[in-house]
């Protein structure tokens, strides 16, 4: 690995300010370059890491502090920072917006934990001089902060430009990098989790060469190079390599839902189940006609909403999952796959049918019914996770239950944290299903991967209990890391 990593984070002064849009445009132009950018970003975010990825080329890696402990941070890192040029962290909310009064878990201290310099995007719109003020506030509040730029966004003309590079350059002693202008025909709509996810975006490769070129025209390229290579060499870098794992579930196998309807995954997860050996299988209940043969089913996020009537349509699957669910298939789902396994979704005055494993049903609603992070305590048996165990997550939904049977089911977590399916309970289980609104990070859950597997070998190898759930404790108490060989 290289002495010292160039690296750079991108920050603002609240959500909305344009990051996530110049960022794509920042990588895909470099990209084309020929610059081999690593991307970064900061907190429980999948739509935005999947624009990043898309203009990068490759995987982006979250980066939480309230998830993952610090030295888990730098390891995922540095680990994977050391496999390109440049190594390119995009910011949430505003740059020292954390969860109390000291801005714990913000950007600003993710910074400081990885030694990268920060660019902050400045949105300019209807400001001035009072732009400087926002910025000289930024240098001051926490001077450990390395700021060394600015980027100006949305800016109104020449004129106004000129008024703002004068008045920060001289005042904050800081470089302007760029100044965008406003732009009517930028190509990423959003809706209620942001952005349009790029696998449902029409015109991706157009988004992305649009996005490049407004980077390439209207930002210094090379003065964000100049300054990423102006970090600290990470005198520990070398030592942060990102362990393997035991191959303990060689012959599983892991059917995971991917296509436009399913789409939320980390892919530490997937990883986190390919490096035990097990092998991850796609499938589409929007293309496949039947559930293949797998041994543990894992169903992510996404947006069943926008793709309700097709889900609908293939019933043939719909049946194949609630076959396979009451013949005692262990499944793990989050939201968006917890939406899917359920017998119906009502949106607006229509109602449709979903796969039918669990006895509820879901509407989708106007706002957020759920959203921030979780902290969930295990209080009932479930296929997975041990009673007594403290799992930490997050969630974003806007649909809530209509109705569930009791009698049928069960409630794996109670919340600590967070709102889950009614403010005090999350994760429904029947038989050897568990499925919540709470989405679980493998470097944050680290026994994540374990239990799931675990899991699936108890059911392949008949050692579930008469009551169709599995006892995984002392199967996840075999399965351990080992450190990355040379």
């Amino acid at each position: 690995m290289k002495p010292s990593v160039p690296r750079l984070v991108i920050a603002a002064l609240r959500g909305g300010a344009g990051k996530t849009t110049l960022s794509v445009g920042v990588m895909a132009a470099l990209s084309k370059r020929g610059v081999r950018s690593v991307p970064f970003k900061k907190g429980p975010d999948y739509i935005d890491a999947a624009w990043l990825s898309m203009a990068a080329g490759r995987p982006c890696y979250n980066l939480d502090s309230f998830l993952m402990d610090g030295e888990t941070i730098r390891q995922s890192f540095f680990g994977h920072a050391g496999g390109g040029d440049l190594a390119f962290v995009e910011g949430n909310r505003g740059l020292y917006d954390g969860m109390d009064v000291r801005g714990s878990h913000s950007t600003a201290e993710l910074a400081k934990l990885l030694g990268a310099p920060v660019v902050m995007i400045m949105d300019c719109n209807k400001v001035t001089r009072t732009a400087a003020a926002m910025i000289l506030g930024c240098t001051v509040l926490d001077p450990d902060v390395d700021i060394r730029g600015v980027i100006l966004n949305r800016v109104s003309g020449s004129r106004h430009e000129d008024i703002l590079r004068r008045t920060i350059e001289e005042t904050c002693r800081l470089p302007v990098l760029g100044a965008v202008p406003r732009m009517k025909d930028f190509p990423f709509p959003e809706r209620h989790l942001g952005l349009t996810p790029p696998q449902e975006h029409e015109r991706i490769v157009h988004a992305l060469d649009r996005a490049a070129d407004v980077a390439a025209r209207y930002i210094d390229l090379d003065g964000l190079l100049a300054v990423a290579e102006q970090a600290p060499a990470a005198s520990a870098a070398a030592a942060f390599r990102i362990p393997r794992r035991r191959k303990t579930a060689s012959g599983l196998t892991v059917g995971v839902f991917r296509d436009s309807a399913f789409q939320f995954y980390y892919p530490e997860n997937r990883t986190a189940l390919a490096e035990q050996g097990a092998k991850v299988v796609e499938i589409s209940p929007l293309r496949d006609d039947t559930l293949p043969d797998v041994d543990l089913l894992y169903i992510g996020g996404g947006f069943p909403e926008t793709h309700a009537e097709a889900l609908a349509d293939k019933e043939g699957f719909r049946l194949s999952i609630r076959e396979a669910a009451d013949q005692g298939l262990p499944i793990y789902a989050e939201c968006g796959g917890l939406m899917y396994l359920g017998e119906s979704l009502a949106i607006g005055d229509r109602t449709y049918p979903m796969a039918g494993a669990l006895p509820v049903t879901f509407a989708m609603t106007g706002k957020p019914q759920g959203h921030g992070y979780t902290v969930l305590q295990v209080v009932e048996e479930n296929p997975f996770f041990p009673v007594g165990s403290t799992l930490k997550g997050h969630e974003f939904h806007h649909s809530r239950i209509l109705s569930l049977d009791e009698t049928r089911i069960r409630f794996a977590y109670r919340m600590k944290r967070g709102t889950g399916v009614d403010g005090l309970h999350d994760g429904l289980c029947r038989n050897n299903i568990l499925a919540g609104y709470t989405h679980l990070h493998a470097l944050g859950t680290k026994e994540w991967a374990d239990a799931l597997l675990a899991g699936a070998q108890s059911v392949r190898r008949g050692w579930s209990d008469m009551h169709g759930y599995v006892n995984p404790v002392e199967h996840v108490q075999e399965m351990h890391l080992i450190p990355a060989q040379e």
